[in-house]
C-alpha cells in the first residue's frame, strides 16, 4: 500500500480519498454494506433458503467455467451495446427487481432508478418496494423499466397494479414464478426480520388492510396465491398490451412451455438462492434452457454476477442480458444514487477490458466458441 494511504497518520481529506480508492471490484461495496448496515437488515439482504447451498452456488459455478481467448482481433474500439425487447441499453446489464430499497439508503429505489436512468439500462422495479411505482417514474422520467410482480389470492390487487405501471410508462412485465410460498430463510426467522416502523410496501398503501394477524416481509401473510399456474400467465396476457417476461425457470420442460404460453422472455433465476435450496447454480442451467429456446424468445439471467467476466461468460452461453440484485444493494447502502453508478461502471468496465481481452469488439462476437467445455 502506497504512504499516502497508510492510515497510521492521515488527515480526515486523504482518509476519505483512501475510501474512495478502494472501491474497486463489487466485493468491496459488499463489504462496506456489510460494516454499515443493521445486522438484520444485511441478513435480510445476504439471506438464502436453508443451508445458503444454491445462493453460494451461484457464485461458485462461474469460478467452474474457463474462457477461451482469441487473440490479434484489433479491439482498439469496442461496444458494449445491446438490445433488451427491442430496447437499447448501455451494456447488457440492468438491475434485478429486489425489495425494500429504503433500508438500504433514504431515497431507495427512487436512487436505484437515477441509477440505471443516467447509466442508460434496464430497472426491474420490484413490487416490494418501499417508494411507489409513481414516486419511481417521477425521480427517474425518462428511465427504461419493467415491473415485478406476483399474483394475489386477490387478483384485483394484482389487476390494479398492472394497470397503474402500463399507464406509467413501464415497458414489460416480469411475472414471478417461483414463490407459491416463501422459503425459509434461517436468519430472517432468528432475527424476526420486520419492515422498519417507518416503511411500508408502498404500492399497496391504502390497498391491504392493515395486518392485524402475522406479516410476512410486510404484507398480510398468506396474501401470495399458492394456487398459481400456466393459465395465470394467460390470464395475465388478458389484461395488458405490454410483453409479460417470466422469472424463475430453471429447466428446459418449462422453458418450452413457456414459449408455448407466449411469453416475451425468461429470466433463469432461482431467485438468489432464496427459495428452494439444492437447485442449479443459474448459469449452469443457462445452457439447457438457450438450446430448447433457440431463439424464439429472449432469454436472461440473474443470480451470481460479481465481475465483468461473469457477464460476458454469461453472454457467451446465450442470455441476452443478465441482472444484479444483491450488488445494487450494497451500492444503493454505500453511496444512494451514485453508489449504485459506480457498481454499474466498474461492471461496464470490466466487462469491457473482458471482451478485449477475449479478442471480441461488440456483444454480436461474443458467442459459445468463448466458453471451455469441461473435459468429460
Amino acid at each position: 500500500m502506497s504512504t499516502s494511504c497508510n492510515r497510521d497518520h492521515i488527515s480526515h481529506r486523504e482518509a476519505a480519498r483512501c475510501a474512495e480508492m478502494a472501491m474497486v471490484c463489487l466485493t468491496d461495496f459488499e463489504e462496506y454494506a456489510k460494516e454499515h448496515l443493521s445486522k438484520s437488515t444485511w441478513d435480510y439482504y445476504a439471506a438464502g433458503a436453508d443451508e445458503c447451498c444454491t445462493r453460494d452456488d451461484n457464485l461458485l459455478a462461474y469460478k467452474r467455467i474457463r474462457l477461451r481467448p482469441r487473440i490479434l482481433r484489433d479491439v482498439s474500439v469496442s461496444d458494449t451495446r445491446t438490445t433488451v425487447q427491442g430496447m437499447e441499453i448501455s451494456f447488457p446489464v440492468g438491475i434485478a427487481p429486489t425489495a425494500f430499497h429504503c433500508m438500504a439508503w433514504h431515497e431507495g429505489e427512487m436512487a436505484t432508478a437515477r441509477a440505471a436512468e443516467a447509466v442508460n439500462t434496464c430497472y426491474i422495479t420490484s413490487t416490494y418496494s418501499t417508494c411507489s411505482v409513481e414516486e419511481i417514474v417521477a425521480a427517474a422520467p425518462n428511465g427504461y423499466r419493467w415491473f415485478q410482480l406476483y399474483v394475489y389470492r386477490d387478483r384485483k390487487l394484482s389487476e390494479s397494479i398492472v394497470h397503474r405501471v402500463e399507464a406509467l410508462g413501464y415497458k414489460a412485465l416480469v411475472l414471478t414464478v417461483d414463490v407459491p410460498y416463501t422459503g425459509k430463510r434461517r436468519d430472517d426467522i432468528r432475527n424476526q426480520f420486520k419492515l422498519p416502523p417507518h416503511l411500508k410496501v408502498k404500492n399497496f398503501d391504502g390497498l391491504i388492510q392493515e395486518a392485524v394477524g402475522p406479516e410476512e416481509y410486510g404484507i398480510p401473510a398468506n396474501t401470495l396465491d399458492p394456487s398459481i399456474s400456466w393459465k395465470d400467465v394467460y390470464w395475465l396476457q388478458s389484461l395488458t398490451r405490454l410483453p409479460v417476461i417470466i422469472k424463475g425457470i430453471l429447466t428446459k420442460e418449462d422453458a418450452e412451455l413457456a414459449v408455448e404460453h407466449g411469453v416475451q422472455g425468461i429470466i433463469v433465476s432461482n431467485h438468489g438462492g432464496r427459495q428452494l435450496d439444492g437447485g442449479p447454480a443459474t448459469i449452469d442451467a443457462l445452457s439447457e434452457i438457450v438450446d430448447t429456446v433457440q431463439g424464439r424468445i429472449e432469454v436472461y439471467l440473474d443470480g451470481g454476477i460479481r465481475t465483468g467476466s461473469d457477464v460476458l461468460k454469461a453472454v457467451a452461453l446465450g442470455a441476452k442480458c443478465v441482472f444484479i440484485g444483491r450488488p445494487a444493494v450494497w451500492g444503493l447502502a454505500y453511496k444512494g444514487e451514485e453508489g449504485v453508478r459506480e457498481v454499474l461502471q466498474i461492471l461496464n468496465d470490466e466487462f469491457r477490458l473482458s471482451m478485449a481481452l477475449s479478442g471480441c469488439r461488440n456483444v454480436a462476437e461474443i458467442n459459445r466458441n468463448l466458453i471451455q467445455l469441461a473435459k468429460l
